[in-house]
């Protein structure tokens, strides 16, 4: 706990010196890569600031073109490492609140990513189409089906609505696996410990030609991966 709060102000200051230029990116690289790379160093420099090492297996397994990354979700921690560590050039779906945080909400909004009230059923559907549109466009997409963070590190049931969008857009899922982010922050990031965490990248499951009633059935498929992989790391 200690270190973390020594920590607080270098990580606004990381925040301030990687968030600043992604904003700017953002608005001349509609594409999203800049915002992404610079978002990729923040996320490193917050990990190296926590004592958070993190082992990347199967990296080999992320396909060269857009695809939807399943991963569960266990802490706040799962940002950083997602965007230090996933290789691809994605983009998250969010809650729209998260547009109201400070340079944190710019990024997200500038550099593509989709917001999604949930409050709102008919401004969610848009926001799935929005996303649905950028996977036509080849952009990747990572989202955390679970919908909230696991209040222990049991890979809760997964929603169903990405896995309709990949349906839709026919692009493969990718299982992924954080395993270990739970043992380091039980209790959140203010009471972290430092530590090691594994990502890991599972093959892509296709979802083309397959029926939108299989949605269900399809999530329960990744999930049953992810779970997996996170007992086994």
């Amino acid at each position: 706990m200690l270190r973390v709060l020594l920590s607080l102000p270098l990580v606004v200051v990381c925040t301030l010196v990687f968030g600043i230029p992604a904003l700017l990116g953002g608005l001349v690289d509609r594409g999203g890569s800049v915002p992404h790379r610079f978002a990729a160093w923040w996320g490193r420099s917050l990990l190296w600031l926590w004592g958070v090492r993190v082992v990347v297996k199967g990296a080999e397994n992320a396909p060269p073109g857009p695809a939807v990354y399943a991963a569960n979700h266990g802490s706040a921690l799962d940002i950083p490492i997602v965007f230090a560590h996933l290789p691809a050039n994605f983009r998250v779906l969010h809650k729209r609140s998260l547009y109201l945080i400070p340079i944190l909400g710019q990024h997200l909004f500038l550099g593509g990513h989709i917001g999604v009230d949930r409050a709102r059923p008919f401004r969610a559907r848009r926001s799935l189409e929005q996303a649905a549109q950028r996977i036509h466009r080849g952009a990747s997409l990572a989202v955390f089906p679970e919908g909230h963070r696991s209040p222990d590190a049991q890979v809760r049931p997964f929603k169903r609505g990405s896995f309709v969008l990949a349906m839709q857009a026919g692009v493969p899922v990718v299982p992924v696996s954080l395993s270990g982010v739970k043992d380091l922050a039980p209790q959140g990031i203010l009471r972290m410990r430092p530590g090691t965490v594994t990502v890991c990248i599972h093959p892509p499951i296709p979802t083309r030609d397959r029926p939108l009633g299989e949605a269900g059935a399809l999530a329960e498929e990744v999930r049953r991966v992810v779970a997996a992989g996170c007992a086994v790391a």
